[in-house]
């Protein structure tokens, strides 16, 4: 269970008919949380509708600046415009904010955190306001600093295969689509949600393209990372591809480290590290797998192995559920953590 606060609390949950709004609600209730009061918000064209928490139906209220006063924090789960949009309405009334859009992620004012790596950042909110990062960040950040922290990594190489729940509903309702259409001897529609066909096929473009031909899903995630670790110089090459997949990100990764780490001490660094379940049993066909990380609320991580002639080379493959652990589980986590925070001082 995450630090939680000493005292009651209300809570303002913007983006809760959505997917990752829906996973936060469901990890409010899974942790039994102790919120006085949950508002849910969202905006005008999915207001009124009904959720159930805790057993109860709520109505879905329509954003507004009352929706938000009062309330101690608001976790914002509606997408970037609109946290554009409210963060600093909600900060305005008082609420302590975490945003899981990518709206403040590279905003140097806004601390970005993930609590089991790198909670001292939270001390620097001082505006109120944190960022989560994304799902694919959260996994790597917890694999990868103990291991950092260990041997060093003198650099990393990163193929990051990302779920098309990553691109929104919009991504989820076109591989549906496709699929249906595929199976059933039908040419699918034009691409809506992904730019390309992503029934039986993988895409390797997240994101506008920039100069250099890297895709922003790419620079982001390069970013976020660097920033999590404290390793703004950190070499690190990232692919990103969507897959078709419904949900569940994954990576492989390959480190050249700065001094060698022999795969079964890697393993037993990784076992008693937090938010992290080691399934590395390649003989017996046990390994990560997007759907095995599905509603679990850890980074899975396997295939831990030496590679390259010269000592300090380890390569590792991983699954997060990014609307789970590497999305609702660390808004909920930050929401507790700033509470607890606050309540301290």
């Amino acid at each position: 269970m995450p630090a939680t606060p000493s005292r009651p609390f209300s809570l303002a949950l913007l983006g809760a008919t959505g997917a990752l709004g829906r996973a936060v609600l469901e990890v409010l209730e899974d942790l039994d949380v102790p919120a006085t009061e949950v508002r849910l918000l969202a905006t005008d064209r999915s207001a009124g509708q009904e959720i159930d928490l805790r057993g109860e139906p709520h109505r879905v209220a329509a954003v507004d600046a009352a929706g938000f006063a009062g309330a101690d924090v608001a976790i914002l789960a509606a997408g970037e415009a609109a946290s554009l949009r409210w963060a600093p309405i909600a900060r305005a009334a008082g609420c302590l904010v975490v945003d899981g859009s990518a709206a403040f992620r590279g905003d140097p004012a806004v601390p970005l955190v993930v609590p089991q790596v790198n909670p001292a950042a939270l001390d620097a909110a001082g505006e109120g306001m944190v960022a989560s990062p994304g799902a694919l960040a959260v996994a790597l950040a917890l694999v990868l600093g103990p291991l950092d922290r260990a041997a060093g990594i003198a650099s990393a190489s990163v193929v990051a295969l990302e779920a098309v729940s990553g691109a929104g509903r919009s991504g989820v309702e076109q591989l549906e689509r496709e699929l249906a259409d595929l199976m059933n001897g039908r040419e699918p529609p034009e691409p809506t949600g992904i730019p390309h066909r992503i029934a039986f096929n993988l895409v390797p473009q997240i994101g506008p393209v920039d100069a250099d031909g890297a895709a922003e899903g790419e620079v982001r995630l390069a970013a976020e990372l660097r920033r999590l670790l404290g390793r703004p110089g950190l070499p690190l090459a990232v692919t990103a591809l969507r897959a078709p997949v419904f949900h569940g990100h994954a990576a492989a990764v390959h480190l050249a480290l700065a001094r060698p780490l022999e795969p079964e001490a890697a393993r037993a660094l990784l076992r008693s590290a937090p938010a992290v379940k080691v399934i590395d049993r390649p003989a017996e066909r046990i390994y990560p797998m997007p759907m095995l990380a599905v509603n679990d609320d850890a980074v899975l991580v396997g295939r831990i192995r030496a590679v390259g002639e010269a000592p300090g080379g380890l390569a590792l493959f991983l699954a997060i559920d990014d609307l789970r652990k590497g999305g609702a589980g660390n808004l909920v986590e930050l929401a507790l953590a700033l509470l607890a925070r606050r309540s301290a001082h």
